[in-house]
Order: structure tokens, then C-alpha cells, then sequence
């Protein structure tokens, strides 16, 4: 059967004007949040002084480091790429806050004219009832963006929960600043100590008691998107589930602001008998996502399997993060740096190929599907010499034999081995173009 040589030049996507390029678009994206970080600090630091600022920020960075490596972990099966995660960090640390700052600010004004309420009821009514309508909406915003302009890496639930709780602790860490630098402020005037401290209550209630809070509202919003990625054009849910995200998302944080307003028992009653239930069905439903991600890669890559395209052995491979690291640590003791790094990229285009094709199987496959395939298969076969080794070798015998992957009745265009650059012997792909 005749193959037609593959192109010299490979571009998965057309090459754009200066002014319409990813890059220059990515740069001014990123100026313009480094520049309202630097206003939201500012406008901290004038807020609660130069020394209180500094003690708050110092605190309130603790706990970060431990849940972006949480996040972070749970996406190792198909890692988001570097400026999605980038962006909701940044999002919910500066533009959020930014927005948050203000307009809670402005309702809190707004409800004390005009039902004429004290300063301490107005207070209340705006934890309650502004703060989270204001908050989920400024970091529902950065979900909605990605959802709007970069669906195509929105794969399962946990890419929600996971974009979600970044928006969420890049928001935490700057409300952190305020609330732990004003709290430092009030105990140095009165000159309290540290034990009994509103510094140190204010650190062990939202730093060490309660620092998945923020993440917890608002995987709701993210879990809601996720849905909506998956479903298809025209189902109701396609936008029902975005909007019950935002509002559960809403009703959580006005609990949780509400019970503040409690006495200590009622305030950990709400604790134990909603945050946490609440907060493990979201870790349950997280590390069921990863294992389904998984059964995602082993059922569908089956197909190039039997195609040609991979080993028999491989689809079950790629689904263990036991055997990919174990891959890696080979490759890196036979080929160095180079060939570790070639087995991290072949389980990354798999992984998406994968799912590229999961899609297309519910019947959602995107628009771009032939060439987003070519693409990933390009990949695949340019790293095959260095990354398959490796994989075979650290899968363990005796092997169980691979998922299934009948032939379908009739030819279809989501087939691989029908593709044009079907793998055959002596074909050396050119260098590829990271998508």
C-alpha cells in the first residue's frame, strides 16, 4: 500500500500575524496580572502598614508550596500546560483579589444605606451575603476564560477540580496577607502576646485548620465547567452545570461565612458536619478521576496499538504511573537527562492522543481532530526509539494481555491505521513542534 511521504515542515497551526500571536498575546496576558499584583499589594501594605504586611505575607505563604504540589500531583497524569496553570495561580492571587477588594467593599457600603444598617450588621450581611457572590465570581471568571479559549485541555473532572483549586489558592494567599497583617496589627496596638494572640487564632483557623476552604468553593464552579466540557452541543446540562457549580459554589462560602458569625460550638458543628464531609467526597471524587484518566489511557490507546502505532504491551503501561517512572529512571540511567525527558513526553502525547480519542468515541471529537492526531502520532513515533524501550522494560511479566480493541464495521475517519503517516519501516519523522 502506497504511503505518501511525510512533509519536511510540520505546523500544527497556521502561522498567525505579529500582532495575533500566541506569544504576544500570553505576554500582555501576564503583564497585565503582574500589574495588578503589584496594586494589590500596594493597596495592602497602605491598608494595614509596612511591618503588618510583611508578618502577613510571611505567614501566609506557608501553606501554599503544600497545595500547589497537591494539585499539581493529581494532574501528573496529563499535566495541564505550564500557562494554564500559570494563569489561574496568578488570576486568583491578583486579578481576583483585586476585584474582591473593591467590590466587597462597595456592597458593604451599599447595604448599610440602603437598608440602614449598623456597621456591624452590614458588616454580617456582606460576609454572608456579598463576599460570596463577589468571590466565586472573580474566580469562576478565570475558569470561564479557560473554558472559553482553551477547552481543548478541559479532559475530565479532574482538570476542574485541579484549575479550580489553583484560581482558589492564589486567592487565599493574598486574602491571607490582609487578614493575618491585620490581625498583627490589632495585637501590636494592644500589645498582646503570642499565645493569645488574634494573629495566632487567625493563623490556626485559616492556615492550619481550614486551607482547603477556598479551593473546596470553588471546584464547585470548576467541576461545573468540567461537566459542560464533556457533555454535548445542545444537552441542557452543557450550560446548567457551570452555573449550578457557581451557585453551590456560592451557597458553601455563605455557610461557611455564616457559621463565623456563630458561637464556637456552632462554628465547628458547621465544620464537622458539612466542610469536611464536603471536602472528602471532593478528595474521593478527585482520585476517582485520576484512576479513570488511567482506564482512559489504557482502554483507548489499545486502538494504535493495533494499529501499529504502539506496542501491545503499552497501553497498559502508559496507564501506571508506577511503570512511567519507573521508565523514566531507566531511560535516564542508559541515555541521561535526554532520555528521561523522552519517555515524560511520549506518556504526555499518549495521554492526550488517548483522550483525543475517548472524545471522539462519546461523540464529541473536535473540529481539528485529524491534525491534532497527526500531530500527537508525530510525537509519539519521534521519541518511540528512546521512550518504548524503557517502558517495556519496566513492565513487569507476566504481562496480562492487552484491552480489546475490535476493528469497527465500517471504515471511520477516527481510524489509525487508515491515517496517511502510518508507521512503516526506516521512517524518520523530522524534529517535532511541542503543541
Amino acid at each position: 500500500m502506497y504511503v505518501p511521504v511525510p512533509p519536511a515542515s510540520w505546523h500544527y497551526a497556521p502561522r498567525r500575524p505579529f500582532w495575533e500571536s500566541r506569544a504576544v498575546r500570553t505576554g500582555a496576558l501576564f503583564t497585565a496580572l503582574a500589574v495588578c499584583g503589584v496594586v494589590i499589594l500596594a493597596v495592602v501594605r497602605q491598608h494595614i502598614g509596612t511591618e503588618p504586611f510583611l508578618v502577613g505575607l510571611a505567614l501566609a505563604v506557608l501553606p501554599v508550596p503544600l497545595l500547589l504540589w497537591a494539585f499539581l500531583w493529581l494532574d501528573r497524569v496529563a499535566p495541564s500546560p505550564w500557562q494554564n496553570v500559570v494563569f489561574a495561580f496568578s488570576w486568583g492571587a491578583c486579578a481576583a483579589t483585586l476585584v474582591a477588594l473593591f467590590a466587597n467593599e462597595y456592597g458593604a457600603k451599599l447595604l448599610a444605606t440602603t437598608l440602614s444598617a449598623t456597621p456591624t450588621q452590614s458588616d454580617r450581611w456582606g460576609a454572608v451575603f456579598v463576599a460570596p457572590l463577589v468571590e466565586e465570581t472573580a474566580k469562576g471568571t478565570a475558569i470561564l476564560l479557560l473554558f472559553l479559549f482553551r477547552r481543548r485541555h478541559f479532559e475530565s473532572l479532574l482538570d476542574g477540580i485541579v484549575l479550580s483549586g489553583l484560581v482558589a489558592t492564589g486567592f487565599a494567599f493574598t486574602e491571607n496577607i490582609l487578614y493575618l497583617g491585620s490581625a498583627f496589627g490589632e495585637d501590636k496596638a494592644v500589645g498582646a502576646g503570642v499565645l493569645d494572640s488574634t494573629t495566632a487564632a487567625t493563623f490556626f483557623v485559616r492556615v492550619l485548620m481550614t486551607p482547603f476552604a477556598h479551593p473546596l468553593f470553588t471546584a464547585m464552579t470548576g467541576l461545573g465547567f468540567a461537566v459542560a466540557a464533556a457533555s454535548r452541543p445542545g444537552r441542557p446540562w452543557r450550560w446548567l452545570a457551570p452555573i449550578g457549580g457557581w451557585l453551590l459554589a456560592m451557597v458553601l462560602h455563605a455557610s461557611w461565612n455564616g457559621s463565623s458569625q456563630l458561637s464556637p460550638v456552632g462554628f465547628l458543628t458547621v465544620y464537622v458536619a458539612v466542610m469536611i464531609p464536603v471536602f472528602g467526597l471532593v478528595v474521593w471524587l478527585a482520585f476517582w478521576a485520576r484512576a479513570g484518566e488511567l482506564r482512559t489511557i489504557r482502554t483507548h490507546l489499545a486502538v494504535y496499538a493495533t494499529a501499529g502505532w504502539l506496542h501491545p504491551r503499552e497501553p497498559v503501561a502508559l496507564g501506571s504511573m508506577r511503570i512511567r517512572a519507573d521508565a523514566r529512571d531507566t531511560a535516564r540511567r542508559h541515555h541521561g537527562d535526554a532520555g528521561a525527558r523522552a519517555v515524560r513526553d511520549y506518556a504526555a502525547y499518549a495521554t492526550h492522543l488517548a483522550f483525543l480519542r475517548a472524545a471522539a468515541t462519546r461523540g464529541l471529537p473536535p473540529p481539528d481532530f485529524a491534525a491534532r492526531e497527526s500531530e500527537l502520532l508525530h510525537h509519539l513515533w519521534h521519541d518511540r526509539p528512546l521512550a518504548q524501550p524503557a517502558l517495556l522494560q519496566s513492565a513487569p511479566l507476566p504481562w496480562p494481555p492487552p484491552f480489546p480493541a475490535p476493528r469497527p464495521p465500517s471504515p471511520s475517519p477516527y481510524w489509525p491505521q487508515h491515517h496517511p503517516y502510518a508507521p512503516r519501516a526506516g521512517y524518520a519523522p523530522p524534529g517535532p513542534k511541542h503543541l
